[in-house]
């Protein structure tokens, strides 16, 4: 009878969860259908292309041209910031309408992806730290390291002439993470495009450019193949008719014209401006962890006292579950349920589910090896002495074993949920805009990694110990009751 409970329990979880992703995805679907506003992929950190000011708004030349064209083609379009690798896989896997990234026209993305006509041609540059005075040419590459930013012009001319000029390519998910390794001298050099290289040295980046801009690609706003053709069809007419009336002219010379903008916060001004953004990075963080923690203790809960039943099926359901999601990295899931799994059904899912479900069952793994060893740390005497009194199984279970393996698991519990805290920052390869993502952010704007990551850094401290404090509080007054 206890058996059939839980299995019914279990399966009424399972059923309810798949429910639940076809009615977000049923939703999802008829709203679009609907509203005829377009997804538009991006990112946020490639600056002067897509970035976010200091009032949150989008802004480059890719986000100013993306909303004169949509302006001039009379359509609704959201943008959805996810980082560059993380935007085409989304178009992939159709999370997106279309991608707008500074993403260069290939003959290898073609076979993907249908591309707009080109709305900028660029040209790849080598740039040095700006006190570096003995590199002047590829030949001064030689047994050295070159950064790089994965998926750009510059990865792919690093590529054809490191086996020439013998250097080795070190690869980087952000432009400005790939300008502090050059900074700190883990890498000599890097490859990126002119106007964006070009863009972060006027920016006061540390670095400077010493080459020549070699021949590049254009850049192209890209869908699916064979799909969304009347919105590929509206970006070339828009792009065409903001050209001819000098709109376009006028966004370009705005990021990398003579008269574009210099920083002028000083370095305490510029964290202060940026606190709002880091706040509310913050606030998502705090939500995420909490939502998936709750739901990660009604996972553990039922696999946990599956572990530790009679039942050898559900035994070995409980173990599989632990050994895939604590085996699993945290990073693959999270691509895997964003990016695969949609793609595979054929639905959108909406960010928030899959981080939620990302970190719940990653956690949930956790914390049913928790529960499991808390119960069955506790003396098997106690149960066999509380059955020799008459006491059932589950009454037993209640009042005896189960009050004294709660004292044990309360530091484990609290280790845990220290540990999904840190972990939403992983999620940020999948667009999530956490406190983590949110410091990337600033810094893809203003260049500043020490302060804004020093910044990021003491808010992490202040709220885990706060937390780890007051739970701390918790367990000594449990555990005198």
């Amino acid at each position: 009878m206890k058996t059939t409970k839980v299995s019914f329990f279990v399966l009424s979880l399972v059923l309810l969860l798949v429910t639940g992703l076809s009615g977000w995805a049923g939703a999802a679907d008829a709203e679009s259908n609907a509203s005829k506003t377009y997804v538009i992929g991006t990112d946020i950190t490639f600056a002067p292309f897509e970035f976010q000011d200091v009032n949150g708004d989008f802004v480059g030349i890719d986000m100013d041209l993306l909303d004169a064209i949509a302006k001039d083609q009379n359509f609704k379009y959201e943008i959805k910031a996810l980082g560059f690798n993380a935007a085409v896989q989304a178009l992939e896997s159709n999370q997106v309408d279309g991608v707008i990234a500074g993403m260069s026209i290939t003959d290898e993305r073609k076979q993907k992806f249908d591309f707009s006509d080109s709305y900028f041609d660029s040209g790849v540059v080598m740039g040095i730290s700006a006190n570096n005075d003995t590199v002047k040419s590829y030949e001064d590459l030689r047994g050295k390291k070159v950064a790089v930013k994965t998926g750009t012009e510059g990865y792919t001319f690093a590529e054809s002439v490191a086996s020439e000029y013998g250097f080795t390519i070190v690869p980087f998910d952000d432009s400005s993470q790939m300008y502090d390794d050059v900074k700190t001298g883990n890498s000599v050099a890097c490859f990126e495009d002119f106007p964006v290289l070009a863009y972060g040295v006027k920016q006061n980046n540390g670095l400077k450019i010493v080459t020549k801009p070699e021949k590049g690609g254009s850049y192209g706003f890209a869908v699916s193949k064979g799909q969304n053709q009347e919105l590929l069809q509206m970006f070339n007419d828009g792009l065409m008719n903001i050209k001819a009336n000098g709109e376009y002219k006028r966004i370009t010379e705005t990021y990398v014209g003579e008269n574009a903008s210099t920083p002028t916060l000083g370095r305490w001004e510029l964290v202060q401006k940026s606190l709002p953004s880091l706040f509310k990075g913050l606030g998502k963080t705090l939500l995420y962890t909490i939502v998936s923690l709750f739901f990660a203790f009604i996972l553990g809960l039922i696999f946990g006292f599956m572990k530790v039943g009679q039942n050898r099926f559900l035994r070995g359901v409980a173990t599989v579950f632990v050994d895939i999601f604590r085996g699993v990295p945290l990073i693959v899931l999270a691509f895997f349920i964003y990016f695969g799994i949609p793609q595979a059904l054929g639905f959108t899912m909406p960010l928030f589910l899959a981080a939620i479900l990302t970190l719940s069952l990653n956690a949930g793994a956790y914390v049913t090896e928790i529960i499991r060893g808390g119960i069955q740390s506790i003396d098997r005497g106690q149960m066999e002495a509380a059955r020799s009194l008459g006491l059932p199984y589950r009454k037993a279970m209640m009042k005896i074993v189960i009050p004294q393996a709660i004292r044990i698991m309360i530091p484990s519990f609290i280790n845990q949920m220290v540990i999904t805290l840190k972990d939403t920052s992983i999620l940020s390869v999948i667009g999530l805009v956490e406190l983590t993502q949110s410091g990337k952010i600033v810094i893809a704007r203003t260049f500043a990694s020490f302060d804004i990551w020093l910044t990021v850094a003491i808010m992490y401290l202040i709220v885990i110990i706060t937390l780890t404090k007051i739970a701390d509080h918790l367990e000594v007054k449990v555990r005198r009751g």
